[in-house]
């Protein structure tokens, strides 16, 4: 994909642009730029969902539809943002796609422990953020359960071929 053609969110994902029509692309030059300069995390939330909401309702769509939009997304992005630049929020790391996962696909922690091999007293320090686990045995573990580490850029670093794709 292009470097113009991505917007890359806080968790290394990245949301295609290049379904966004001409209006939908401004919308989101306009989103940007509020979001560099409108530094209040209420302030901004409070411009960004109505601007969202207006452009997309006078389009027709409802509320799940434009939660669906990649400008909805890129704005709750930007949000996201400047909560962590303010101190408000932490940064994504591993360990909450790991605690998604435990929830998402496992009725317990201790199914999840027991189908990882992990034991549940390190997961439990992991999620709580108190221990990190290897990298090898983080992988070991994943791979029992059909998953796979990987490399992503890191959001906002301008390396890694980021470029454009890094909104901020």
């Amino acid at each position: 994909m292009a470097r113009d053609e991505a917007y890359t969110d806080l968790e290394g994902r990245e949301i295609p642009l290049d379904g966004l029509d001409r209006e939908e692309r401004k919308l989101v030059a306009v989103l940007k730029r509020r979001a560099r300069t409108r530094r209040d995390w209420n302030d901004f939330d409070d411009s960004w969902i109505q601007a969202v909401d207006e452009f997309y309702r006078a389009r027709g769509l409802t509320r799940a539809q434009i939660r669906r939009t990649a400008v909805f997304q890129i704005a709750q992005d930007l949000s996201g943002r400047i909560a962590v630049a303010a101190g408000l929020a932490r940064p994504p790391d591993y360990r909450d796609e790991l605690e998604e996962l435990v929830r998402s696909r496992f009725n317990t922690r201790r199914e999840f422990c027991e189908a990882t091999g992990l034991s549940e007293d390190m997961l439990s320090h992991v999620l709580a953020r108190r221990k990190h686990l290897a990298i090898d045995t983080l992988s070991e573990a994943l791979g029992r359960i059909g998953y796979t580490l990987r490399i992503a850029p890191k959001a906002g670093s301008g390396k890694g071929g980021n470029g454009k794709r890094v909104a901020g």
